[in-house]
């Protein structure tokens, strides 16, 4: 099982292994399915977590792109395009999350 995932999450997928790999096979066929490059994939998700406002959604896409090549300059990128739609101190929280990973990364 991957460590750097959250202790709960590893524990869920200790428990249920089905559902998670059934969850599993159906991010890859979402990402299969369509038109979109990895880069774009990677980056909708993330702007979908940020704009869902979850915290551990962030943290995972973030790591995700940091995997895929994307620079930092372009995950925050994402992050800015928030301030006029979820607001201001959404999108601050968001950029706090996501220099978690960064900061973690280094």
């Amino acid at each position: 099982m991957n460590d750097m995932l959250p202790p709960s999450l590893q524990e869920f997928i200790k428990k249920y292994p089905e559902i998670w790999q059934a969850y599993e096979n159906l991010g890859d066929k979402c990402h299969e399915v369509g038109p979109l490059d990895e880069k774009t994939r990677r980056l909708v998700n993330l702007g979908i977590a940020i704009g869902a406002r979850l915290e551990g959604a962030v943290h995972s896409h973030t790591k995700r792109t940091l995997q895929a090549g994307i620079s930092e300059d372009e995950i925050l990128h994402v992050a800015l395009l928030a301030i006029t739609t979820i607001g201001f101190p959404s999108t601050i929280a968001a950029i706090t999350w996501i220099r978690d990973i960064l900061n973690s990364s280094k």
